[in-house]
């Protein structure tokens, strides 16, 4: 038997599932694999752990006929085989569940969920009486009937919900493999712990599950196994059952991240930024202060109009009342581009979506926001311009080939790495961020705090949005709840735990629960209806906002 923490040797043995026996893989010069033996044993949940740029994804790829292999072998059930495209891998058998979900938006969920499958009456038409049937026999199968409405289009769907639809589209006809990757980084708890179910019944079924997620409570709760890569190669298989989040966490960067936190009492007494009895659409006499220097936590649940209010602050939502003082002078917020000039930058959850412009470079990314500084007369000193994002990618230690290279190919943590740049090019007054560290992993996690902490010794007022609690208790010097769009309360530092935030996150619905019925019995009300992920639709980002995605 293996002792605690002890890495389990890994042979591609005949009858195991899916395995790779000495892959490798090069991109031009560039090795991202080298020589990696792993199996992914059937009824089992193999966690892939690595820091981003480790090598998961171009694994994943080749299983799945994306990539090609420079060397080595796949087998499937012992026997080697080659696939030439996804198509090929799925046929086999082999199915991946991606991050960022391809959805096409002007269809319905249950075309989306069968494209390319789709049941046809005779003359080519679509049959909607048989794909009313099959979608609702596969919702019910796997517990996602109340979850998603199957005639809902794609483009209205929320994160949360094109998520699953890929999870449905992978779990169509019959698998042996499936590979999730990141699944729950868009969805709401609930959502989330019917995933879990699922993938439970699917290791019931004999089916090898491969995980890969940056979240160590989902990966101990799991995974019967934990497989660590590091700079493309593999470290070791660990049992999960008999190793520590400090042991996975020291093989996948190399060091033990014991002080992943930097906690320093560096703000200052003067305000920054002050709310006062701001209402949006979304939130309601939201007021609040943070102090040059400061690190101030927006938690609650999803849904609670943290988000929205970092939009409208950040100009992208209008403020139907209420004020806003920068340095004690009043704002008028009517777009971004008040927002930045006045010196407030604003890290968006959805940075793909909502920041990046992920077919341009590192370089146009970082400068988006900054031209104006850049220019001689009318013109972009192009020197200039990639003089400094060369300095910021270098000080925030992007990792690429150049600052030419385009965003969309860097991995998560490298891609929020561009949008710090940007904004710390920029010098702003306030940052907010929101949801800095989704989707990335531990190593990248440390940098960004590192990152947050700098900014707060230079005197950076922050406004940082977090749904881990974890992060939040590790960073903030004070922690600001929401719930409903509208503050229930706030904590300083010394007095923050996941407990007292959890109860003022929840406080409409704590105080409902308690309250008495009256002499007459219990009043009977209309049952609510369930709402899944977040409370609005989101609202695609403006065309005109420099924090945004889309020109």
């Amino acid at each position: 038997m293996t002792t605690p923490g002890t890495p389990t040797t890994t042979t591609a043995t005949p009858g195991v599932g899916v395995a790779v026996e000495n892959i490798a893989k090069h991109f031009g010069t560039v090795q991202a694999l080298g020589g990696i033996t792993l199996s992914f044993p059937p009824g089992q949940v193999t966690a892939l752990m690595g820091e981003n740029g480790a090598g998961k994804s171009t694994l994943l790829k080749i299983l799945t006929g994306d990539h090609q292999p420079t060397g080595g072998r796949v087998l499937l059930d012992g026997t080697p085989v080659s696939f030439a495209s996804p198509q090929d891998a799925r046929r086999a058998g082999i199915r991946i569940i991606p991050q960022e979900p391809e959805i096409i938006p002007h269809v319905s969920v249950a075309e989306n969920v069968y494209a390319g499958s789709l049941p046809r009456k005779a003359g080519r038409r679509l049959d909607r009486a048989e794909l009313r049937r099959r979608i609702t026999a596969d919702l019910a199968r796997l517990g996602f009937e109340k979850v998603i409405d199957p005639d809902q289009l794609g483009s209205r769907l929320t994160p949360a919900q094109r998520q699953l639809v890929e999870i449905l589209r992978a779990l169509t006809g019959e698998a042996k493999v499936i590979a999730f990757d990141e699944p729950t980084s868009s969805l709401a708890e609930n959502e989330a712990e019917a995933l879990f179910a699922l993938i439970g019944r699917l290791r019931a079924q004999g089916i090898a599950i491969v995980y890969v997620s940056h979240r160590m409570k989902e990966i101990f709760r799991l995974a019967d196994r934990i497989a660590v890569l590091r700079d493309g190669a593999s470290i070791g298989v660990l049992d999960a059952a008999r190793t520590t989040e400090s042991e996975v966490v020291r093989m996948m960067v190399g060091r033990d991240l014991s002080s992943l936190f930097v906690r320093q009492d560096v703000a200052r007494d003067e305000v920054v930024l002050e709310l006062d009895g701001v209402t949006t659409d979304d939130v309601t006499d939201v007021s609040l202060r943070v102090r040059a220097g400061e690190v101030v936590a927006l938690a609650g649940l999803m849904g609670a109009g943290r988000s929205e209010l970092a939009l409208a602050l950040a100009g992208d939502r209008p403020l139907r009342s209420g004020r806003v003082t920068l340095e004690g002078r009043p704002l008028r917020l009517r777009g971004p581009k008040d927002a930045i000039r006045a010196g407030i930058g604003l890290a968006p959850e959805e940075r793909k979506a909502q920041a990046l412009f992920p077919h341009r470079s590192i370089r146009d990314n970082t400068s988006l926001v900054s031209l104006d500084r850049l220019r001689r007369m009318r013109f972009v000193r192009s020197g200039r311009e990639r003089a400094v994002a060369q300095d910021f990618a270098d000080r925030l230690r992007v990792r690429a080939p150049s600052i030419e290279h385009e965003v969309r190919k860097l991995s998560g943590g490298n891609q929020q790495k561009v949008v710090l740049a940007r904004w710390l090019l920029r010098r702003p007054k306030v940052l907010i961020l929101d949801e800095p560290t989704r989707g990335i992993d531990i190593g990248a996690k440390a940098e960004i705090y590192r990152i947050i902490a700098d900014l707060a010794r230079e005197g950076v007022a922050l406004l940082v949005i977090s749904s881990e609690l974890p992060e939040v208790l590790g960073l903030a010097d004070r922690v600001v709840v929401m719930q409903n769009g509208r503050v229930t309360g706030e904590f300083d530092r010394a007095e923050a735990t996941e407990e007292s935030i959890l109860n003022l996150a929840m406080a409409d619905d704590l105080a409902a629960a308690e309250e008495p019925a009256t002499a007459e019995g219990p009043v009977a009300v209309e049952e609510p209806v369930a709402v899944e992920g977040p409370a609005t639709i989101p609202v695609p980002p403006r065309t005109d906002s420099a924090h945004g995605g889309h020109r």
